[in-house]
């Protein structure tokens, strides 16, 4: 070999060299665009590239969708249109920003029969299901194995707990993580100011909370450890369902709720219980329907002689509040019944219209809380 042929041999090894580190800065690329996330049940579900097919089992999903991206009906491929969870005057709403979402696929709700061939026809590039009626270890392998991954997260079971995580969970898979945090500081600097002035008192109101309040004749839906239930402690109060009920909700019966004789009288209702003796509230109901359904709940037999109501601690809200991203709303309803003297100035009205400015796609108005009095 001559000396002319060393500038030909350098060339080709810088070649090579440059070649490999193209492929190296590739896989790190690639490696630092590959989405980990952690579900709620300790899973690790690892995507390409953020999803924008979701299936989602449960309407006060596309809620959380709305915080943090604004166009959440265009991340959607299915959703079980179980309208009832965030309000038909809601769904109208979401028809006239994001008329795509009449178009979106069906697939069974968190409180129905779970389906595996609705999951594999929607095609979706990630399925989200509740942990209250997840798949089977068995259905989501199959699921996996047909290339849909599965995460879990949890906005009903213990909310106060799972509710922060799930929704960053659904905003890293999305690619909406700043907007996420954004809303979680909102939230967490308002959950923390309730925190503190709970903190100051020693007293825990006795509550009682009824859940669909009148949709039967029996007596009475009620959170216990779990649920709302957490919630009620939160804002200092004493939920009367937990020493009976060891699930996050059960049942009550009367006799005990009168025995119990609770401070604080709680109804949820809304657009559910249409055709019931039910609490109507929330969007699309004017003020004299909310409190006439109300006061027709409380006059039952029973539940009208309560020392909550002879001293007219007796409050209204929608269940659409609940299970929701949108529980600050209702933290702070809860402190302001259970803790007057605390909290008489705290204004929900005004953390709704942030929330509405700041951060929801399609804005939360009507009247969503109620005193009876």
């Amino acid at each position: 070999m001559s000396t002319r042929d060393f500038p030909t041999a350098g060339a080709a090894v810088l070649r090579l060299l440059t070649a490999l580190l193209v492929s190296l800065l590739s896989l790190a690329t690639a490696a630092l665009a590959e989405i980990s996330v952690t579900d709620v049940t300790g899973r690790t579900v690892k995507l390409e590239k953020p999803a924008h097919r979701l299936l989602v089992d449960d309407g006060r999903y596309l809620i959380a969708l709305s915080l943090i991206h604004p166009d959440p009906v265009s991340l959607l491929t299915a959703w079980p249109k179980d309208i009832n969870r965030i309000g038909p005057a809601v769904y109208r709403r979401y028809v006239e920003k994001f008329p795509q979402i009449e178009k979106l696929g069906q697939v069974a709700s968190s409180a129905q029969q779970f389906s595996v061939e609705q999951v594999l026809a929607a095609e979706p590039d990630l399925a989200v299901f509740s942990l209250s009626s997840k798949p089977s270890d068995a259905q989501i392998a199959t699921l996996e194995a047909a290339g849909i991954p599965v995460v879990v997260i949890d906005f009903f079971n213990d909310p106060l707990d799972n509710l922060e995580p799930g929704l960053r969970l659904l905003a890293a898979v999305t690619g909406r993580s700043a907007q996420a945090e954004a809303f979680i500081a909102f939230r967490r600097e308002r959950m923390e100011a309730v925190k503190a002035k709970i903190a100051s008192t020693s007293t825990r109101p006795k509550v009682f909370f009824e859940a669909h309040a009148a949709r039967t004749s029996e007596c009475c839906a009620s959170p216990g450890n779990g649920n709302i239930g957490k919630y009620i402690a939160f804002a200092g109060g004493e939920n009367i369902g937990n020493a009976v009920i060891k699930g996050p909700v059960g049942a009550l019966n009367l006799e005990y709720v009168i025995e119990t004789n609770p401070d604080v009288y709680i109804v949820s209702g809304g657009p559910q219980m249409e055709g019931t003796n039910g609490l109507l509230i929330g969007p699309g109901y004017d003020e004299s329907t909310i409190r006439e359904t109300l006061a027709r709940v409380v006059a039952r037999p029973g539940i009208s002689g309560l020392k909550a109501v002879t001293d007219g601690r007796v409050h209204g809200l929608a269940h659409q509040l609940l299970n929701s991203p949108l529980d600050i709303l209702t933290v702070q309803a809860l402190a302001r019944w259970i803790h007057p003297e605390l909290f008489g100035d705290l204004d929900l009205d005004a953390t709704r219209r942030e929330i509405n400015e700041r951060f929801l796609a399609v804005p939360l108005d009507g009247m969503s809380w109620v005193d009876l009095k």
